[in-house]
């Protein structure tokens, strides 16, 4: 099985995917692309949330005229998602796209696609090639059913039309609203290409639902050392992707930077508002990129000795709480007064 080490690397606009390369978060915008006001402001936003590749999508000429300033203002590599257009597609290299997302089998025939290879590989850029349940061949569908199989297939097929033509710097990605599904497609795809893969479950759903699905089906895979970029695919915010990707990455242990939050679930011991507080704190890293471990916990039976690794820690009593770094006191306050400074703590320690 080809490793995250050991697939061929590609260049997203400056940003390095596979090869060993750290595995990078990607968003999708949700504003109409030619919106370059509301899709620029989007795009910094989720430069802001921690992405590292934004795709667009591509859906007619104004679309594709509008690659040109999204790709000179924009401080993410821009991925430029088309589907049934190849001339769109050629409008979206010639005006800078970074990368381009297409399905070869649904641009055209093989003179379409030879206009399109030829283009990409005159500018330089890589190209994703994704296969999900809903775009497989026929002819697969029929051998194989609808399956892990058939999306291997089908990824490897229209792969297979772009390297007729010399284009090789190519990523894949296999997608399925099934977990079980998707993550067999990764590993059997593993097994067959060395090409970078691009992971996510597709139609994951919303809020939890969507983060449940993305982060067993993502996790799955990357526990494996495959995969090379990630989405979390979710109907939200962009932005709150992002954050879903950067959970998932650091659960794995693939994100350095990254502030973890260990709570308990709390119990009948617990006699302050712990809940309130993980929830207030986990929301309140998000928005730094360190490598640090908080601790909220319910009470000082286990508290300091079950978070003895973290940072920065706080532990609830009877009428007070305990804060700690390192697993050692180090100071008490009034329950009342918790809250207020345990976030003063924890604002200085992340600003450090």
């Amino acid at each position: 099985m080809t490793t995250r080490e050991n697939t061929s690397r590609i260049i997203v606009g400056g940003v390095a995917v596979g090869g060993g390369a750290s595995v990078k978060i990607q968003s999708m915008t949700t504003t109409k692309t030619a919106d370059t006001e509301s899709t620029l402001a989007q795009i910094f936003a989720l430069k802001k949330a921690g992405c590292e590749i934004v795709r667009v999508a591509v859906a007619d000429e104004a679309d594709s005229l509008a690659i040109k300033t999204l790709c000179e203002k924009s401080p993410l590599p821009v991925v430029a998602d088309i589907h049934f257009s190849h001339r769109l597609a050629v409008a979206a290299i010639e005006n800078g796209a970074h990368k381009v997302r297409i399905n070869p089998g649904n641009i055209g025939g093989e003179k379409e696609i030879k206009f399109v290879a030829d283009c990409v590989k005159d500018h330089g850029i890589p190209v994703r090639v994704g296969a999900n349940t809903g775009s497989i061949e026929p002819h697969f569908l029929q051998q194989y059913g609808r399956s892990a199989e058939a999306l291997v297939e089908s990824a490897l097929y229209n792969v297979s039309a772009l390297e007729k033509f010399g284009v090789r710097d190519i990523a894949i990605s296999v997608k399925a609203s099934s977990v079980p599904m998707t993550v067999n497609a990764y590993l059997l795809l593993a097994n067959r290409t060395s090409y970078p893969l691009h992971l996510g479950v597709t139609e994951a759903g919303a809020s939890a639902d969507g983060i449940v699905k993305s982060s067993v089906g993502i996790g799955a895979v990357l526990l494996q050392g495959v995969g090379d970029t990630i989405r979390v695919s979710l109907t939200d915010d962009p932005v709150q992707e992002v954050y879903a990707a950067k959970r998932i990455l650091s659960a794995c242990g693939l994100l350095d930077d990254c502030v973890e939050v260990i709570s308990c679930p709390t119990c009948g011991r617990c006699e302050w508002d712990s809940m309130a507080l993980a929830r207030e704190v986990s929301n309140l890293v998000l928005a730094y990129r360190k490598r640090a471990k908080i601790a909220v916990m319910g009470c000082v039976v286990n508290g300091p000795g079950e978070a003895r690794d973290a940072d920065l820690g706080i532990a609830g009593g009877k009428g007070y709480c305990l804060i700690f770094k390192k697993g050692e006191p180090y100071k008490k306050v009034e329950a009342s007064a918790a809250r207020e400074a345990f976030l003063s703590e924890l604002k200085g320690f992340l600003e450090e």
